[in-house]
């Protein structure tokens, strides 16, 4: 059964790092590439967490996943001024950022 969470933590982790590097002109994928990432290491603390009987991995995964909640809202605020400023967030266009 534990075998189970295992493969779709490591089934997840590799869409999310397939869409980093498949897709590098639509940001917003981006984000949520790196969001469905964190996702399947918080699934994996706590799979590792319940079959040990530990509870040091459920903390480590709520602190995962406020930071990932910080870093969305964050990154998506940053997206929408981009966006009215510039009117594209193509990761093209980004090089206008360096000064």
């Amino acid at each position: 059964m534990g075998l189970k969470y295992i493969r779709v933590g490591v089934l997840l982790w590799i869409l999310g790092v397939l869409g980093v590097v498949l897709n590098r002109k639509n940001l917003i994928i981006m984000l949520m590439s790196i969001e469905l990432m964190l996702l399947a290491v918080s699934l994996l603390f706590l799979k590792i967490s319940l079959s040990l009987d530990n509870i040091i991995g459920q903390i480590f995964t709520m602190k995962i996943l406020t930071v990932a909640a910080a870093e969305s809202a964050i990154g998506l605020a940053i997206f929408v001024a981009y966006y009215r400023i510039r009117g594209t967030i193509a990761v093209s266009s980004l090089n206008l950022l360096k000064g």
